[in-house]
């Protein structure tokens, strides 16, 4: 917490950013997708840059090349989805409880890039949000999602437990399941430090429909946590090679 005061204060004199993120994300038929998402990577990195912040990706050609698909990643703080699309090129979108969406920001950045808000314990709003990604993502967007719902604070790249459900929207649409596993995100925000800070993002090898096409939701769910568990645990002991590979 103490990094994110610090990131706030240090940006006051860009405050002026806000209202212009605003405007950008109510006029999508004036400033394109990609203009929208840049614009948040621009914020992004002048927030790395107060907070000493450094995040590298590696397996980025992993990432498939064309039409849409879902990443599927553990979650560890405020940082993550930050993290993501600072090393993910293509604009992307994020689904995130809507509880958490509306702080200082936050706000901003979502709308930029049409994150979708999600009631958890809305299950009509819920499946609406669903539909929704499953229709995005046909029609060619990316998004992010954290299958585990929320992050316990910790210190620590523990990887909670994943819930199925999540994975509906990529199987419905019939894309590519993306697994990401990042790593030391949650030292961001969560130490109390100012010292530099470094997070790492790996992209894994996609699950293809054709892979998954039989399978439920359960079983899905269960590979995908078992791959980015194993990636996070290479990470640590330094085999980012191993990591990317899994």
């Amino acid at each position: 917490m103490l990094r994110f005061i610090y990131v706030i204060a240090g940006n006051l004199y860009r405050a002026w950013m806000i209202p212009k993120m605003g405007y950008y994300s109510r006029h999508p038929e004036k400033y394109s997708e990609q203009f929208r998402y840049e614009y948040d990577r621009y914020a992004i990195n002048l927030m790395k840059k107060t907070g000493r912040i450094t995040t590298e990706g590696f397996g980025m050609e992993n990432l498939p090349k064309e039409g849409g698909y879902v990443m599927f990643s553990n979650h560890q703080g405020k940082y993550d989805a930050l993290g993501i699309m600072h090393t993910h090129d293509k604009p992307c979108s994020v689904v995130m409880d809507d509880a958490r969406s509306h702080g200082p920001l936050v706000k901003q950045f979502i709308d930029l890039v049409e994150g979708k808000r999600l009631k958890i314990d809305n299950l009509k709003q819920a499946a609406g949000i669903i539909k929704e990604v499953t229709r995005e993502v046909k029609e060619g967007r990316k998004f992010i999602i954290f299958p585990s719902g929320g992050y316990e604070h910790r210190n620590g790249n523990y990887v909670d437990e994943f819930k199925p459900g999540a994975f509906k929207c990529a199987m419905k649409a019939k894309a590519p399941i993306v697994p990401v596993a990042i790593v030391d995100s949650w030292k961001v925000f969560d130490l109390w430090s100012l010292r530099k800070v470094k997070t790492e993002v790996f992209y894994l090898k996609p699950m293809l429909y054709d892979e998954y096409k039989d399978k439920k939701s359960v079983e899905i769910s269960s590979i995908i946590h078992k791959r980015i568990c194993a990636a996070v645990e290479l990470a640590q002991n330094g085999d980012f090679l191993g990591a990317v590979l899994q």
